[in-house]
C-alpha cells in the first residue's frame, strides 16, 4: 500500500500554526516546528511492513497548498493520514473534501485529540474515510493495513463507513500496546532536519525529539488534551530509549533531544536512564530536556539528571492559587512550584515554566498573584525560560464538560478554540485584563534582575545565540498577546 503521513499547510495571516506533537495549539508570530514522534513512529512501522511511505509536512517544508498537493497527487496515496487538531479540525475537513471532490480515489484518515473526544462529528461533517481514535493511532493503522479491508480483524478504537456508507465503530480505544517493540524512528524518512533548528526549547542544534512514555503518569489535569489521547501511562525500556540517544548521536550528529512524554518516566526507570547516560559518557555528548511534574522529584534527583546530560526541565505550574490548582486536580501546592523550581536551578538545570490565564472562577487578585509569582521565578533565575497560555477547554476533557454544563463557554466554534481569545467566560475579569497579564509575565524577562542573571549566565557562542532567539521569541509571544480587542494573536 501507498500511505502518506500529511500536514497540509494552512496558510493564515493568523500566523504560523504549532499542530504537530502538541497538546495546546496556537499561532505564532515565528514558526516553532515540533518533531512529531507518534506520526515518526507510525510512519517508519509502515515502513518496515513493506508499505510506500510518503512523509509530507506542507506546514514545516513551508509549501503552498499548490505545491503540496502537486506532491500528494504525484504519490497517488492509497491511504492519506492527517493529525487534527480543534482549531484547525473544519479547515480539514473542507481540505478533504476538496480532495473529493478534485477526484482523489484515496481514503483519508483522521487522528488526534480533538476526533478522537468527537468521532461522530467528523465523520457526519466531513467525507473522511476513517478515525483512529486514542493515541496509539500508529499501531491502529498497522491494523487496518494488516487487514486487508477485513472489518472483522479491526482493533477497538476504529471508526469507517461500510460498503454502504453506513459509519461504524469497533468501540472504544485500548491501550494495551507494548511500546518495548516499537521501533527507532526512521529519521530520514521523516525529514528530522525540517525540525531541528527552528524550535525554542532548543539551545544547541541540530536537535530532535523522542518519547520514553505515552503520556504522562499523571493523567489527571482536567484541561490536558492528551489525557484524551492517554488516560494510561506507559513506558519503553530505558535501556533502548538511550540506545536510540546513542544512535541519533554518533549517526546523525545531534546535540539536544527533547524528550516529549508528558512527564518523563521517574523511580526505577530515571535512575536506569541516568546510570547509563553516565556509563556510557553520552553526558558530555548531548543535552536532554524533558516535561516534569513539581512535588516528585527530591534535590538529589535533580543533580543526578544534570550529570546525567539533562540541560532543561518543563513544568506545568498553570496558576499561584491553590484553589485553581485544586480544581485542575494538579495534586500539587503552590509551595511546591517554588520549592522545586529552586531545587533544579540550584542543580545546574534550566528550567521552564508554563503558566494559564482566563480560568473561569479567578478574578482581579488571582490573576495578579499568578503574574507575582511568574515573574518572582524569573527574577530569583528559578525560572530561565517560561510560557503563558490562554485556558482553552478543548473537547473530551473534563474541563470542557465542566464548562459546557455550567453555559462557561463563550462559542462552540472551533475556530475560535485558537488561543486568540478566551473561550472560558470570565466574569470577574475582562479578556483586555488577561491579555494584559500575560504580557506582564512576559516583560518579566527585562528585569533587571532577569536581565543580569541572563547576562552573568552567557558563557559559550551556544548561550548568545539561544539567548537571541529567546529575545525574538519574547517579542513574538509580546505580539501573540497584543489583544484586548477580542484578538489576541499575532498578524
Amino acid at each position: 500500500m501507498k500511505v502518506a503521513i500529511c500536514y497540509p499547510p494552512l496558510p493564515s495571516d493568523k500566523g504560523v500554526p504549532l499542530l504537530s506533537q502538541n497538546r495546546q495549539f496556537q499561532w505564532f508570530s515565528r514558526p516553532t516546528y515540533i518533531f512529531p514522534v507518534v506520526p515518526g513512529t507510525a510512519a517508519t512501522m509502515l515502513k518496515a511492513a513493506g508499505h510506500d511511505v510518503l512523509w509530507l509536512d506542507g506546514i514545516a517544508e513551508e509549501l503552498s497548498p499548490d505545491e503540496f498537493d502537486r506532491r500528494l497527487g504525484e504519490f497517488a496515496p492509497d491511504y492519506v493520514v492527517v493529525e487534527t487538531k480543534t482549531p484547525v479540525v473544519k479547515r480539514h475537513w473542507k481540505w478533504i473534501a476538496a480532495q473529493k471532490a478534485a477526484g482523489s480515489s484515496a481514503k483519508y484518515v483522521l487522528v488526534g485529540d480533538h476526533v478522537t473526544a468527537m468521532p461522530d462529528e467528523s465523520m457526519e461533517k466531513c467525507p473522511v474515510d476513517m478515525i483512529l481514535t486514542g493515541g496509539d493511532w500508529d499501531f491502529l493503522l498497522m491494523n487496518v493495513l494488516d487487514a486487508g479491508g477485513d472489518v472483522s480483524r479491526y482493533e477497538p478504537g476504529i471508526w469507517y463507513r461500510d460498503a454502504s456508507g453506513k459509519v461504524c465503530s469497533t468501540g472504544r480505544f485500548q491501550l494495551n500496546h507494548d511500546l518495548k517493540k516499537t521501533p527507532w524512528i526512521d529519521r530520514d524518512l521523516c525529514k528530522w532536519r525540517l525540525y531541528a533548528t527552528k524550535n525554542g526549547n532548543f539551545r544547541r542544534t541540530p536537535g530532535t525529539y523522542i518519547m520514553s512514555g505515552r503520556d504522562c503518569w499523571h493523567a489527571k489535569c482536567t484541561f490536558c488534551s492528551w489525557t484524551t489521547l492517554y488516560p494510561t501511562y506507559r513506558t519503553r525500556d530505558p535501556y533502548d530509549v538511550v540506545n536510540e540517544i546513542e544512535h541519533l548521536v554518533k549517526s546523525y550528529g545531534v546535540k539536544e533531544i527533547m524528550d516529549d512524554s508528558g512527564s518523563f518516566p521517574v523511580g526505577g526507570f530515571l535512575k536506569i536512564f541516568c546510570d547509563e547516560m553516565i556509563r556510557r559518557g553520552l553526558n558530555r555528548k548531548v543535552r536532554i530536556d524533558c516535561n516534569m511534574r513539581f512535588g516528585r522529584l527530591s534535590a538529589a534527583d535533580y543533580r543526578l539528571m544534570r550529570k546525567a546530560g539533562f540541560r532543561l526541565v518543563l513544568f506545568g505550574v498553570e496558576s499561584a492559587n491553590q484553589y485553581t490548582l485544586d480544581r485542575f486536580v494538579k495534586a500539587l501546592k503552590v509551595e511546591d512550584v517554588e520549592q522545586g523550581a529552586k531545587w533544579a536551578s540550584e542543580a545546574g538545570l534550566d528550567v521552564h515554566l508554563t503558566f494559564m490565564f482566563g480560568h473561569a472562577w479567578e478574578g482581579k487578585a488571582e490573576i495578579a498573584n499568578t503574574v507575582a509569582l511568574a515573574r518572582r521565578m524569573l527574577a530569583k533565575g528559578w525560572a530561565s525560560t517560561l510560557q503563558c497560555t490562554l485556558t482553552i477547554p478543548y473537547p473530551g476533557t473534563p474541563l470542557f464538560r465542566e464548562l459546557a454544563e455550567a453555559d462557561g463557554l463563550a462559542t462552540l466554534d472551533w475556530d475560535e478554540y485558537d488561543m486568540r481569545r478566551a473561550i472560558t467566560k470570565t466574569p470577574l475579569v475582562t479578556e483586555a485584563e488577561i491579555m494584559r497579564a500575560i504580557r506582564d509575565v512576559y516583560r518579566g524577562f527585562l528585569q533587571p534582575a532577569a536581565l543580569w542573571r541572563r547576562l552573568t549566565s552567557t558563557r559559550t557562542l551556544f548561550d548568545f545565540s539561544f539567548y537571541y532567539r529567546g529575545i525574538r521569541s519574547l517579542l513574538g509571544h509580546l505580539l501573540d498577546f497584543r489583544g484586548g480587542n477580542g484578538k489576541g494573536g499575532a498578524a
